[in-house]
């Protein structure tokens, strides 16, 4: 028989080797007697018993070893432990040795993920099942079938990376450094690749990386970590996050950091779980120079009554084994390493006499579920299948204070309650619990180096400018002034800021590119000038909120427009048309209304439409004389009269505005005119607009004429040098303003991102200066800047308003011809009502005085001698009834005709005249 725990290292202390040979002693001295009740297994273990994370691990395997061999009578275990060195060679031969020494039934341990892949091509080979206690970032393709045996006990590597990541997202910072320890087999690249597409999902992105030696390697680390922060000083960025580290590197880290003023004000440090978990096992030195940093740890319960109670076990062993070392409580790490081991004894107590192959212990492995010291513990596809909840943690003294958790799916949680923490975590920005920074700061950091008196802002302005107004540097002896919009601009940002922003202006004559690639290259912090906001420029630095529109204006010569129908310009078609219309309309209405009864409109049909018309016409001046017999007409008239009234005003006003402001017409208006006669164009030299024209409107680099300054434009358009020049927007309204009288400018139809100013990329400065440029820009206080620094000159003070008036459309008078219109069809409406119930009136007083006609005839040739007889004609009989029936004489036919009409008539007539 062997012993139950064997170390194999060279450097092992002699008082362990004797109670190994005590051990042994015992156990053999039984060992007969109880050989034949239990079957003995080899696990082998590879992990690094030099460092802290290896000896709390050694100590937890050793703890879960014991537990199972007290309580299984079938089976015991004997762990065999190899030291790789920090090689990864070394893990691989010593990988070898055990399978081939101690026929092992399972390896656990590796560190480091090259390690793991190494041994499990080992355990592929002798199937033998490899528990790796490292994992990558970016899980390999086809991992089940290229290391069936491989069993991964950590999962929340890739999902801690992206957990910073939303971490610096969540406080807006734009560039990080990222800080690591070489393991020297290129390891963390897969760190890096995927730490850099998660900042950029978050807007961020690496400014530098600072890479670490191996700490085995270094003989002098002081020196050698110093040496590294000092090329953090031509970085701006302070917000470092150490992905990965040993616990030795980090402490030399801090202390030279914190010694060189990395950690302070405005700096952020974020750790991971490689530093976090061993946090309780530094001293209060090494914790001081720490603080304020922020840490991610995985989650585990730390009040179930099994964590408790191992953690007593713990700190005792582990007191007992490395007296020398501080004791703490068991890590993140330290529970995989326990779990590991209970999940191959899992595996090994499903297993029966009869099959014991190494394919039936990977199966039984791999089908485990319960609960670990480190949570859920169940597979998938040789990896844990239990998503990983992540702790954001404060460092503060020996005691890290927790302050949110993230969650993959979810993003930052108060608590793990995901359904009762959904609308506050969406709302709130950045963790929930308040952070105490480095330097003892409880204002979130900006996370760059913010200038100071020491240290001030290096800003570049323009040195020559083509247009004054924007930037101008005076020079006086050996004193540099400036002056102008954006100067005064800045000055008025710096009042809004909340803190004082120290600086420098460096005048530099180049062109606008070069400007932007002295801020790219770091000779400069800013630039403070007429910077046009571009794609490509966006690229390399960081614009702040544009303080002016931009676009590409052509102007050119211009002379005043001369129309001989000018008169019908107030006007639109449209207009006329309806006009003209309401106007023949109101002609006809006024001519049916009076043509009976008014002499004036009788006579000739010609005469009759003269007449109308000319009443018609001369009411358009208020001239007419003619006499109005009816109401009606007098209503339409007055109606008539206030539409007028109002059309002639308007059409006043409108003539005398175009005839008043004088207006420019373009000699030209087309570019590709310009480019089809091959006229040469004026633009900038130092501006991008040579490019554009060259590039984007395809205009030939021998026509465009680089002009360096605005009083020289109105020059070269004198002489003939151009036919027109190519400005940005707001030197074209600087332009216009000194010559409104002889250029014009056409609407940009190319356009820009406007003017800002610049500062490195991710720097906070510059969101700063875009929130206070929006706030003067509510205030009014950059509306009051543009009409002092832009305001037009004297001769066209008086033209500042737009010279085009518009011709009045019908959509402005449409309602008043409808109330004219309506008003004259309501009049005649009224007057074909009157005429017909005239008509029937007149028909009847026709029928009266035929009847009365044929009384008086009767009576005369009758002679009667009753003068007060009555006859009553029945209106029922007609003309014909009458002389047959009742009448003897005949009756004239006119009579006869007038009966005829009247035969609906009941016509009493008594005591008739005439009848005597």
């Amino acid at each position: 028989m062997s012993c139950s725990i064997t170390y194999v290292n060279t450097g092992s202390r002699p008082w362990l080797i004797v109670l190994g040979f005590i051990s042994c002693f015992f156990i053999l001295s039984y060992g007969d007697e109880g050989a034949d009740s239990y079957k003995l297994i080899n696990i082998g273990a590879i992990i690094d018993v030099n460092s802290r994370n290896g000896k709390e691990k050694k100590v937890a395997m050793e703890i879960a070893v014991q537990d199972f061999n007290s309580a299984s009578q079938n089976h015991k275990l004997s762990l065999h432990f190899q030291d790789p060195e920090r090689d990864t060679l070394q893990a691989a031969s010593a990988a070898e040795k055990l399978i081939k020494e101690k026929e092992l039934k399972a390896i656990i341990g590796m560190e480091r993920w090259g390690e793991a892949t190494l041994v499990a091509d080992i355990g592929n080979r002798v199937q033998v099942p490899v528990l790796s206690l490292a994992e990558p970032a970016i899980t390999p393709l086809l991992m089940p079938v290229r290391w069936p045996f491989l069993v991964r006990m950590t999962n929340h590597r890739a999902e801690q990376i992206k957990g910073i990541a939303a971490l610096v997202g969540s406080y807006n910072w734009k560039r990080v450094v990222v800080i690591y320890e070489d393991d020297g087999n290129g390891g963390d690249i897969g760190d890096l690749t995927l730490f850099s597409e998660a900042l950029q999902d978050k807007g961020s992105e690496k400014e530098y990386r600072l890479v670490l030696p191996p700490f085995s390697y270094l003989t002098n680390p002081k020196e050698v970590v110093r040496e590294e922060l000092e090329k953090l000083f031509r970085i701006q960025s302070r917000v470092f996050i150490i992905l990965r580290s040993s616990s030795s590197m980090v402490i030399h880290l801090f202390r030279e950091a914190k010694e060189m003023g990395f950690v302070g004000m405005d700096s952020v440090w974020i750790i991971s779980d490689t530093v976090t978990s061993f946090l309780d096992s530094f001293n209060s030195s090494v914790i001081s120079s720490m603080e304020g940093a922020l840490g991610i740890k995985p989650y585990f319960s730390e009040d179930s009554s099994s964590y408790i109670d191992f953690k007593s076990r713990f700190k005792k062993a582990f007191r007992a084994e490395y007296s020398e070392e501080d004791s703490s409580d068991p890590g993140f790490y330290t529970l995989k390493a326990y779990d590991s081991i209970k999940t191959v004894t899992q595996g090994i107590s499903k297993m029966t006499s009869d099959d014991s192959s190494a394919k039936i212990l990977i199966e039984n492995i791999l089908s485990s579920n319960f609960t670990g010291l480190s949570g859920e513990i169940s597979f998938k596809e040789g990896r844990l299948l239990q998503t990983p909840k992540l702790r954001i943690i404060n460092v503060l003294g020996k005691k890290d204070r927790e302050l949110d958790f993230w969650l993959p799916e979810f993003g930052f949680s108060k608590s793990l309650e995901i359904e009762n923490d959904t609308r506050e975590r969406n709302s709130r920005k950045g963790l929930a619990g308040a952070v105490i920074w480095p330097g003892d700061s409880k204002q979130d950091p900006k996370g760059w180096a913010m200038p100071t008196n020491s240290k001030q802002l290096k800003i570049a302005v323009p040195g020559r400018t083509s247009f004054e107004k924007f930037v101008k540097v005076h020079q006086h002896e050996k004193t540099l002034t400036y002056d102008g919009f954006c100067i005064r601009l800045f000055e008025e940002v710096l009042k809004v800021l909340e803190y004082d922003l120290p600086y420098e202006f460096y005048p530099v004559n180049g062109t606008y590119d070069e400007l932007i690639d002295s801020v790219y290259n770091k000779t400069y912090d800013a630039v403070v000038g007429d910077v046009t906001i571009m794609a490509g420029r966006s690229k390399k630095v960081e614009f702040t909120q544009p303080y002016a529109e931009s676009g590409l204006s052509m102007i050119v010569p211009a002379k005043y427009e001369e129309s001989a129908w000018m008169f019908m310009r107030p006007f639109t078609w449209k207009m006329w048309v309806v006009t003209g219309v309401i106007l023949i309309y109101t002609m006809l209405i006024v001519w049916l209304l009076e043509h009976k009864q008014n002499p004036d409109f009788n006579g000739p049909w010609q005469n009759q439409i003269c007449t109308a018309l000319w009443f018609t016409f001369s009411s358009l001046f208020f001239a007419h004389r003619e006499r109005i017999y009816s109401n009606l007409t007098r209503v339409v008239v007055v109606v008539w009269l206030f539409v007028v009234l109002i059309l002639n005003s308007s059409y006043t006003a409108s003539l005398s505005s175009m005839l008043t402001v004088q207006r420019l017409k373009p000699n030209v208006t087309d570019i590709e005119w310009l480019k089809r006669n091959n006229l040469k164009v004026g633009c900038d030299s130092d501006s991008f607009v040579r490019k554009y024209l060259e590039n984007v409107i395809k205009f030939r680099s021998e026509n465009i004429v680089n002009v360096d300054s605005e009083y020289k434009y109105q020059e070269e358009f004198k002489n003939n040098s151009i036919a027109a020049a190519f400005l940005e927007l707001p030197y074209e309204k600087v332009f216009i303003a000194r010559y409104c009288k002889g250029y014009t400018a056409t609407t940009p139809t190319y356009r820009f991102g406007g003017l800002g100013f610049v500062f490195q990329k991710g720097s906070p400065i510059a969101a700063d200066f875009s929130e206070a440029i929006l706030k003067l820009s509510e205030n009014g206080v950059l509306r009051s800047l543009e009409e002092r620094w832009f305001a037009p000159s004297a001769e066209c003070s008086v033209n500042i308003t737009n010279n085009e008036t518009e011709s009045l459309t019908l959509s402005s008078f449409w309602g008043l011809y409808l109330i004219s219109g309506g008003t004259s069809t309501i009049c005649f409406i009224i007057f074909l009502v009157g005429l017909l119930r005239n008509y029937r009136h007149d028909k009847q007083d026709a029928s009266i005085t035929s009847i009365l006609r044929l009384a008086r005839y009767k009576c005369n040739r009758e002679g009667m001698q009753n003068p007060g007889r009555v006859i009553i004609i029945a209106g029922t009989q007609d003309a014909n009834e009458l002389s047959s029936s009742r009448l003897e004489y005949p009756i004239p036919s006119d009579i006869t005709d007038d009966l005829q009409e009247s035969s609906e008539s009941d016509i009493e007539m008594q005591n008739i005249p005439g009848c005597s």
